[in-house]
């Protein structure tokens, strides 16, 4: 049984069940309501979420961090494309769930969902696979409500992956909960959405094994 039918096998054995479910309701029409609100107030230059309720407004990152993004993205999106498998995206790009509207450091789609987005789009469906990289801000957020949210709606595949500590979280979804495949900061990493990706950990954290990586995608 997955967490979501337990929730409501026990609300049901609540004799207000149906009083607490009109509550619930109300209290997601309003934050619907504040949701479109978000969409009208959100720029291009504000990298900004939309998590149960909230704006999250993030700070501009630290140079590891956007090292670390940069190199993951970089690997991601040159395989991806060298090999036509599916589509990319880095930071600024918003995808929409149920509840939440998230902006990922990478989001990878298969080619069957990344054809069906239009050039005009702004929110982007429920990704295949998602990469995070920590920061102290948003570690909770990577580590909570996201895993959480990534894994109900089917992202096959995520990668949390810590700057400072130079380790790769691989997480991959077995009977809709998330698995950890491997916490490394060594070896190989094999992709299980991104068909006959292997990345070597170093590639993600060392410039110049970062950029010999890349001229064997290229090669």
């Amino acid at each position: 049984m997955s967490k979501s039918s337990e929730v409501v096998e026990l609300l049901l054995e609540q004799p207000d069940a149906f009083k607490v479910i009109e509550a619930a309701q109300n209290k997601l029409r309003e934050e619907q309501a504040r949701r479109e609100r978000f969409y009208d107030e959100i720029t291009p230059d504000i990298k900004a979420e939309f998590i149960n309720g909230e704006m999250i407004v993030h700070s501009p990152v630290r140079s590891r961090h956007a090292f670390v993004s940069d190199c993951a993205f970089r690997i991601v999106s040159l395989y991806t494309l060298r090999h036509q498998l599916g589509r990319s995206t880095h930071e600024k790009v918003m995808s929409r769930f149920t509840r939440n509207d998230y902006e990922p450091d990478i989001m990878f789609f298969r080619k069957e969902k990344a054809d069906a987005i239009q050039p005009n789009q702004a929110l982007f469906p429920v990704p295949d696979f998602v990469i995070e990289v920590l920061s102290s801000a948003t570690e909770g957020r990577d580590r909570g409500v996201k895993y959480n949210d990534y894994a109900s709606h089917g992202v096959e595949e995520y990668w949390m992956i810590d700057a400072d500590a130079d380790i790769i979280e691989q997480y991959h979804l077995e009977n809709g909960e998330y698995k950890l495949i491997k916490k490394t900061d060594e070896g190989v990493v094999h992709s299980f959405v991104i068909e006959g990706l292997n990345i070597p950990v170093r590639a993600m954290f060392d410039h110049e094994i970062h950029v010999k990586f890349v001229q064997e995608i290229l090669a």
